[in-house]
């Protein structure tokens, strides 16, 4: 069995918000992942199945590779949709704000959240969350976000609160925030919560072909390029790096979510710990993504020299200016964390 999460005080404070209100917004961060998508739908079909209504509402578009999710079809994006948004946040009960830590993390749909009266509820698995949430369910030692979503869903309402729509949901952020149980998933607690989903009737394999079989002819032969001209290894720091510019993305016709799991790639080299991907998704805009293995604090390295931040294992930043500038910056924290590498 699981241990309780929360406390009877939190318990009792989301059921009063579910009992007290009738219109729920779910808010999850900019270009949503696995996690943040799989948890913020599994909420949605939790709340219905309580007769509420609920809208999920993106700052942005989603990875096609997730567009079979079970409820996908009814979410609101932002940037898309902002008055109808805004009018939805306005009548909302309660927000509840999954995978992030920062309203930041939500863009302009984060201003408008704070110019609201209605309770902020924070589910999330992150550092160091901000002050600005009135319920905070923030555990960084869990796995994901949908670990912690199963986890309040069960003090909830018990076993029953799980149907199959949301165990495939939960699974999907599960599987996904971990490299398919390649990190972040030593706990004993993970396993029975994967049990607990695959009970419900999931096909877990099928889940994977979904999401990993599921990507463009144009990311394969992006693929290969990267791996044969793009891979730089750095062996005596145990390091890797991959750089895409904005031409060479066009020029592959590189879709929302092609790139997604380049960084992880390099970690099957032998002996690596770090890797890095930069990829200038717009010019001048460089988004960058960190992975280590064992003990490295890809995360520090982000705050340090990206603007960014995230787990120990998993962390990303941004650079603006040029793929020189972002790839100056890697080798000074080649250079500044040299001794946590060469261990």
């Amino acid at each position: 069995m699981l241990d309780n999460l929360l406390n009877n005080e939190k318990v009792e404070a989301i059921k009063s918000l579910l009992s007290d209100g009738n219109d729920f917004v779910i808010l999850t961060h900019s270009r949503p992942d696995g996690d943040a998508m799989g948890s913020s739908l599994a909420l949605l079909h939790f709340l219905k199945s309580c007769g509420k209504s609920a809208t999920v509402i993106l700052p942005n578009e989603y990875p096609p590779f997730l567009s079979w999710l079970p409820g996908i079809a009814d979410v609101v994006l932002y940037n898309k949709m902002s008055e109808h948004a805004d009018n939805l946040m306005r009548k909302a009960a309660a927000f509840f704000c999954l995978d992030f830590n920062n309203l930041s993390r939500i863009e302009d749909a984060g201003k408008v959240v704070e110019t609201l009266p209605a309770k902020r509820v924070l589910i999330d698995h992150h550092l160091d969350p901000a002050p600005d949430f009135h319920i905070s369910v923030s555990h960084p030692e869990a796995c994901s976000t949908c670990e912690l979503l199963f986890r309040v869903l069960w003090q909830i309402g018990g076993s029953d609160a799980v149907t199959k729509e949301i165990a495939e949901c939960l699974y999907t952020g599960i599987m996904t925030d971990t490299g398919n149980f390649a990190y972040a998933s030593s706990r004993k607690e993970v396993y029975y919560i994967i049990a607990e989903l695959i009970s419900k009737g999931i096909d877990k394999d099928l889940i994977y072909r979904k999401v990993f079989y599921n990507h463009s002819f144009g990311r394969m032969r992006l693929m290969g390029y990267m791996m044969h001209e793009k891979l730089q290894y750095f062996p005596k720091r145990n390091a890797a790096l991959i750089t895409l510019s904005f031409d060479e993305m066009r020029r592959f016709n590189c879709a929302k979510g092609d790139t997604e799991g380049f960084v992880n790639m390099p970690l099957q080299i032998k002996g690596v710990r770090f890797t890095c991907f930069m990829r200038e998704e717009l010019p001048g805009k460089i988004n960058i993504s960190l992975r280590s293995v064992g003990d490295f604090p890809c995360n520090k390295v982000a705050e340090r020299f990206f603007g960014g931040g995230g787990h120990k294992n998993a962390s990303g930043g941004e650079v603006r200016g040029s793929m020189s500038v972002a790839v100056d910056l890697f080798m000074q924290a080649l250079e500044s964390f040299s001794s946590e590498l060469i261990m």
